[in-house]
């Protein structure tokens, strides 16, 4: 479903079990939350060799938004006193250019992670160069803002919002990765809007991604 769908679907906020929360949270001059954890990418680092598909970043990307498609509250957006639910979020990423600058690269929603990673080198190409448009992502809100901070190794990172412009959309950073024995540690950083989800989702989200890391090959070939 796409930002300017003709049919789009919204919480029905009376029998939301969230209400109060929603109500209460909502309000807040500063409404998000963060929640930085490190995943133990070097399973997937592997996989990635074995399969000779695509690339780490690229792996990490992909199951960070199968994930989040997976679940419900991460394809919630704000519209006004609304909550407006998308069936299908795509990722924006940030593109670093020669000169220094950086621009966006839509990473689209696919299952398949073969055809997820053709679609995404085709996107990260266009989003380094220097005349392509600064647009986040064509599908506006439908979509999960994504960064890459390879230089630091972070434990918390907060993003630039729009407050005015009710922004609800998650944002991910990820890291610097560190080896520490047979372990490569890739910090991630989660950041969500309170009125939309709890740290129980997030948490979800992070075992998740706990269990994708534990048999990467498997779970990639999985979704294909």
């Amino acid at each position: 479903m796409s930002t300017n769908d003709p049919n789009p679907q919204y919480l029905d906020l009376d029998s939301w079990h969230r209400r109060s929360a929603f109500d209460f949270f909502r309000g807040f001059d500063i409404p998000t939350f963060n929640l930085c954890a490190r995943l133990d990418v070097a399973l997937l680092r592997q996989a990635v060799k074995d399969l000779g598909v695509g690339s780490l970043s690229l792996a990490y990307h992909f199951i960070a938004i199968q994930l989040a498609n997976d679940i419900e509250p991460f394809r919630y957006r704000l519209e006004g006193d609304r909550v407006r639910v998308y069936d299908t979020v795509h990722g924006s990423t940030t593109v670093l250019r020669e000169d220094d600058s950086f621009g966006f690269a839509t990473l689209e929603y696919n299952r398949n992670f073969a055809a997820f990673c053709a679609q995404g080198a085709q996107a990260l190409a266009r989003g380094r160069l220097r005349d392509a448009p600064f647009e986040p992502s064509k599908h506006q809100t439908a979509t999960l803002h994504m960064t890459t901070l390879p230089w630091v190794h972070f434990s918390s990172y907060s993003n630039a919002r729009q407050w005015g412009a009710h922004d609800s959309i998650p944002t991910f950073a990820f890291g610097r990765i560190e080896t520490d024995g047979a372990r490569q540690w890739m910090p991630l950083s989660v950041e969500v809007h309170h009125a939309l989800m709890d740290g129980l989702h997030v948490g979800r989200y992070f075992q998740g991604f706990e269990a994708a890391l534990r048999a990467p090959e498997t779970w990639l070939r999985d979704r294909a």
